[in-house]
């Protein structure tokens, strides 16, 4: 849709909001291309490799798409997309709160599906960039800045031992050559402690414990000071073997450790942060504001992690990082899906006072998120994303490419 505005006139409404108002400024924003559009259909398709997450799309009687990410699998999101359509289509897209608010509402017999939710919010915003011809940080109140920094992963298929020094010194020669400049990596716990990442562990072993003390302090001696090292959890650990991976990595200086206890909160978070002056990083699989309050107000959490496709998409995670924000704690984000959410996470980091790093899949062999758009290929350099600057996220889709990673049993688009 046409712009309606002049840059001078837009200008003069963002001085004339609060900064705070984010809302009041998108509604703002939005208010003369209210009612142009009506939401027609709204689907879920499942692409490989994306951390089990799905493709949503949202599309109106003008022709408009919006694309979002959903962390749920294409079964699961067209279920609850079935019990949402009710309140969705005929409906004016940019009206995203009212929108957000119904969706996250308790819906009888059974709970509302956040990550649902979340990818259909995506979408919205995408879908309101669009009409508005604006892009998504700036609805959102941004932008703070145009490019946002990542971290990246060191991957069993990186380095697979951390008791190898010879090993540890080629990866570390290679992250420091390769072109996307990242000075972050963090490294699964799980890798020098022999267990499966992402399952509750039994209580580790004093072997376990050596060896996951020894293996970061490898990494780090390998590195050096330049990189940083964080200790990545998947929530597996018990709250005893969780204290004891923190006093062994200790020495390493990490940057974070990231979830190492089970999701919700817990006196079990509490006993961990009376025990350890480590970073705590917590909340991948945490859902809205409800989520991440108790963590807050236990002094628990040093820096907040949504995932945009799990916790509230954009209006749910805004919410979190305001809250946030009364504390002075930065918001780092989960990102390990496709190239929608990658940039959404981009937008959302951009727009947001308070923002930390993003996670990033990108620049990984293969280079599967980077071929998901038709324009030019996402690029990070010196460890920082640039955030695209058309409408909505950005997002063209190579419908070629995603057809051939199609999860079996999945039709393009349903």
């Amino acid at each position: 849709m046409q712009r309606r505005w002049s840059r001078r006139n837009f200008l003069r409404l963002l001085a004339a909001l609060p900064a705070g108002a984010w809302l009041e400024r998108y509604q703002a924003l939005a208010a003369p291309y209210q009612g142009k559009v009506k939401i027609t259909a709204i689907k879920a398709m499942q692409v490989s490799d994306i951390a089990g997450n799905c493709l949503i799309r949202v599309e109106t009687d003008q022709g408009l798409v919006g694309y979002g990410e959903a962390g749920s699998s294409g079964p699961i999101a067209r279920a609850y997309i079935a019990r949402m359509q009710g309140m969705l289509i005929g409906q004016d897209p940019l009206a995203i709160e009212r929108h957000f608010l119904e969706m996250i509402t308790l819906m009888h017999p059974y709970m509302s599906h956040i990550p649902t939710a979340s990818g259909i919010d995506i979408a919205l915003w995408d879908l309101a960039g669009k009409i508005t011809n604006l892009p998504v940080n700036v609805l959102l109140g941004g932008p703070f800045r145009d490019a946002i920094p990542m971290y990246s992963h060191g991957q069993r298929s990186d380095v697979a031992d951390l008791q190898d020094m010879a090993q540890l010194r080629d990866w570390a020669a290679r992250i420091k050559a390769a072109p996307e400049g990242f000075t972050a990596f963090k490294i699964s716990v799980d890798q020098p402690g022999g267990f499966r990442a992402g399952r509750f562990s039994p209580p580790l072993t004093s072997e376990q414990i050596r060896r996951i003390g020894r293996g970061y302090i490898n990494t780090r001696e390998a590195v050096g000071d330049e990189i940083d090292i964080a200790v990545h959890g998947h929530n597996e650990l018990d709250t005893t073997s969780a204290i004891e991976v923190c006093k062994a990595v200790e020495p390493m200086r990490p940057l974070f450790v990231e979830d190492p206890l089970p999701v919700e909160f817990s006196e079990g978070w509490q006993a961990l942060r009376n025990s350890t002056r480590l970073t705590l990083l917590i909340g991948e699989k945490l859902e809205l504001v409800k989520g991440f309050k108790p963590f807050l107000d236990n002094g628990v959490v040093d820096i907040l992690h949504p995932d945009l496709a799990f916790a509230g998409g954009f209006t749910g995670t805004k919410k979190i990082a305001d809250l946030a924000q009364v504390s002075r704690r930065p918001l780092a984000l989960h990102n390990v899906g496709s190239l929608v959410l990658c940039y959404a996470s981009a937008h959302f980091g951009s727009a947001i006072h308070n923002f930390f790093r993003s996670e990033s899949a990108l620049g990984r062999p293969q280079r599967h998120v980077e071929q998901m758009s038709t324009v030019a290929p996402p690029q990070v350099r010196n460890g920082h994303l640039k955030v695209p600057d058309g409408p909505g996220l950005g997002f063209v889709p190579n419908d070629d490419y995603l057809r051939t990673k199609l999860v079996e049993g999945e039709q393009f688009w349903g």
